[in-house]
């Protein structure tokens, strides 16, 4: 990307100093992501900075593959207000790519784990096992959750067998050996939301290895939407990956058996990406559609790539896209998009309408990010002609602005930046110029109370926050991006750019995170830890 202009550029850094006082800004100027100059296997990295790994495998034509959709978890047992359900991390041999056996880590065996359709207000409580060979956290990204059930990163969940040797790892958390109850009250709008690990320094490599799932969750409001429903309502986990030649995923951890040493090498720090894009775990399926609308829940799942989804062809008459949710639930009203830039946890909900297309039309969802393998994602085919009583109403949800009348203002910024490792200083990422500590407390916003957080990069930073969601409202102080509207929990952010939210923390006092959701800058320390107080 090219750096602002010279008078939105001087703005930027002008700002960003009379805000952030001690915060170093003096190397934003001109800097380059680590590993951007060397991008190789069909991407220039432009997508996330990065560096995308090759994989030995043989690999599939692409569109050969039905689209699988993760199975919906029943409940263990349910009370009257609240759902049980038994949750297990364990390794399995799967087939990902047609041949080859591949080994992930998957929740209950299977990656995407398994979906959980929840109802808000009505309690969920995961009792999560752990049945790997490494620690684990499980983390309900965009929940409304109490500290203790948010997935701290050190707040560890040990193996059934060998935990001890891990429990120093719990540094400023706690440890729990085999088993851990996380409470999730849900008393939030319905939105895409979705699991995954969220282990200290080793978040990148375990989701990468297949830890991460869907959980949905449905409200009165949205249920009397005249929305696509049933099976015409499908989540999407979009997710990239490489592999060895016998199958096994290739990624490019320091300590390959994730037991010590966290992070990847020098060439990858920027973030890791593959050259085989997966949806729902499957190498650039098919779906056959009916010619109606169908609603897409769109997740980038990936560690570190962006995408931006374009349909090819463009369906006649208007926009590829409707979007009618963001990360947290429903539009005030629809927004139509001809593409739809998507950085790693964000979630769109969108319809597509099929029935624009003659029957027979193959129709290929792209990425205008990405070249060679990693333009394609996916392929629908439009193969007959049905009936459709869902329809797209002009208002979809109340979205009430939060008042900034008397909002303080908190700067965080998020650049390169010094980690101490193993006794040495060594190129990482940070925050505000610090390193993430787990035992320390960077700010302590007050329940109840709006506040407005400027976030600012040096380069591609998906900035998630915990907790709470927030509204943008504004890029660099000018206008929202296309991806800008309704209540967010992550929101992608380029090189030397800055954007203010308005958030509010409600109901839970504790300790909380945000971070920046590629997977290896959160691994190599860029996080901050903020208390919520009474």
């Amino acid at each position: 990307m090219t750096e602002l202009p010279g008078p939105e550029r001087r703005r930027f850094l002008r700002t960003m100093a009379a805000l952030t006082g001690a915060v170093a800004l003096g190397t934003t100027a001109g800097c380059k992501s680590p590993g951007s100059d060397a991008a190789t296997a069909g991407t220039t990295g432009a997508e996330f900075g990065g560096r995308t790994l090759t994989s030995a495998a043989a690999l599939p034509k692409p569109f050969t593959t039905p689209l699988p959709v993760p199975p919906v978890k029943r409940p263990s047992r349910s009370t009257a207000d609240t759902d049980f359900y038994d949750l297990t991390a364990r390794e399995a041999s799967v087939e990902i790519l047609p041949g080859p056996r591949t080994t992930i880590m998957g929740y209950d065996g299977i990656f995407p784990g398994p979906t959980i359709a929840a109802r808000r207000g009505r309690g969920t409580v995961l009792r999560y096992r752990n049945q790997l060979a490494v620690p684990t956290v499980v983390h309900l990204h965009g929940g409304h959750t109490p500290p203790e059930s948010d997935g701290f990163p050190t707040d560890l969940v040990l193996p059934v067998t060998g935990g001890a040797a891990f429990a120093a790892q719990a540094v400023g958390g706690t440890a729990s050996t085999g088993t851990r109850d996380y409470t999730y009250p849900l008393d939030q709008r319905a939105a895409t939301l979705w699991y995954h690990d969220h282990r200290m320094g080793f978040t990148g490599p375990q989701v990468w290895r297949g830890l991460a799932g869907f959980m949905l969750v449905s409200d009165d409001e949205e249920e009397a939407l005249p929305l696509p429903r049933g099976d015409r309502d499908i989540p999407l986990m979009i997710a990239d990956r490489a592999f060895d030649a016998d199958g096994a995923f290739r990624y490019p951890a320091m300590d390959p058996d994730l037991k010590s040493m966290p992070g990847v090498d020098a060439d990858h720090m920027a973030g890791a990406a593959g050259d085989v894009i997966l949806v729902n775990g499957a190498p650039w399926p098919e779906l056959e559609v009916d010619a109606v609308r169908h609603r897409f829940r769109l997740l980038n799942a990936s560690n570190a790539r962006r995408y931006e989804l374009a349909l090819d062809p463009v369906p006649p008459g208007g926009p590829s896209f409707t979007q009618i949710g963001s990360d947290q639930g429903l539009l005030a009203a629809p927004v139509r998009h001809n593409t739809l830039p998507i950085a790693p946890a964000e979630r769109f909900d969108v319809i597509v309408d099929f029935s624009r297309y003659p029957v027979g039309t193959r129709v290929t969802l792209t990425n205008r990010a990405g070249s060679g393998g990693t333009s394609r994602v996916m392929r629908f085919v439009v193969a007959r002609k049905a009936t459709d009583d869902s329809r797209i109403p002009a208002q979809l949800s109340t979205v009430e602005a939060l008042s900034t009348k008397s909002a303080t203002t908190r700067p965080w910024m998020f650049r390169k930046g010094k980690v101490a490792t193993m006794g040495t200083d060594a190129a990482g990422w940070v925050v505000n110029g610090r390193a993430f500590d787990p035992r320390r407390v960077d700010a302590s916003p007050r329940l109840g109370e709006v506040e407005i957080w400027r976030l600012a990069t040096d380069a591609y930073h998906p900035v998630h926050i915990h907790l709470s969601p927030f509204q943008v409202l504004s890029r660099n102080g000018g206008p929202l991006g296309p991806g800008d509207h309704g209540w967010k929990d992550t929101i992608d952010l380029r090189p030397k750019q800055y954007a203010d939210v308005a958030i509010r923390f409600d109901d839970h006092a504790g300790r909380y995170l945000l971070h920046c959701h590629n997977l290896e800058h959160e691994d190599m320390a860029m996080m901050a830890t903020f208390q919520t107080t009474r």
